[in-house]
């Protein structure tokens, strides 16, 4: 059973998650501060967390920076009153994989935890499909320490810059849309989450190039998505 940590001082909406993500089939531990997630998240296996922003003690963003310091594998969803472009930017900087903005369908948060669950190692098979491209060109993925190495050098990913990486690595040399990449890397298409996903293309690049203002792995396509060229093609 997947084991999954809330962490919200509201009561109300914590009970409540707790309540239906159990239903839902899931484990469920929960916090009621900023540093009580903390010591369980560091502490404890989970295949999910979800972190309020606004907590007393240590807020979400401070909690989510000091989870990816020693654990980057376990996905992280973000639960916010706020939900400008900005507050989520700086969640995604803090190494968050996804925001949901309060007050929340349920069913909206459901859908979200279990595209993220699959991502958790827990949830990996043991083997990899031989038709799965893990290596191509200069770019090697390492799906069991959620790592790329590109020419020699390893970079730590977050799940969902892993997943975003993976996804491009099989359409290899190919544009892959925005609604094919929302799909295969969070299970569902949605125009709002458009922006979100730039933001994550954005730090993955902050990774992955030499100078990400002229990428020579990761490219936009203008009105498709993107491109990944793992050879370090050149485009204009």
């Amino acid at each position: 059973m997947q084991r999954l940590l809330i962490a919200d001082d509201d009561n109300e909406i914590r009970e409540l998650l707790e309540f239906d993500l159990s239903h839902s089939g899931y484990e469920v531990d929960s916090a009621k501060d900023g540093e009580e997630a903390l010591q369980k998240a560091l502490t404890g296996n989970y295949d999910l967390i979800l972190l309020d922003v606004m907590m007393p003690k240590m807020n979400g963003f401070d909690v989510c920076k000091n989870i990816r310091r020693t654990k980057s594998e376990v996905p992280i969803l973000m639960l916010t009153a706020k939900g400008t472009i900005t507050d989520k930017t700086q969640g995604f900087d803090m190494g968050a994989d996804d925001y949901i903005v309060k007050p929340f369908d349920i069913q909206e948060v459901l859908l979200r935890v279990r595209a993220l669950v699959r991502r958790s190692p827990n949830a990996k098979p043991a083997g990899e499909s031989a038709q799965e491209i893990l290596k191509l060109g200069d770019i090697e993925l390492f799906p069991d320490s959620l790592e790329t190495e590109i020419k020699s050098k390893r970079i730590k990913l977050t799940p969902t810059e892993f997943e975003i990486l993976y996804c491009l690595m099989q359409h290899f040399n190919n544009a892959v849309t925005l609604a094919v990449l929302l799909d295969e890397v969070w299970g569902y298409n949605s125009d709002d989450d458009v922006r979100m996903l730039r933001v994550h293309v954005g730090g993955l690049r902050q990774k992955i190039e030499e100078n990400p203002k002229i990428p020579q792995y990761l490219h936009t396509v203008t009105n498709v998505g993107y491109k990944l060229t793992p050879l370090g093609d050149m485009e204009e």
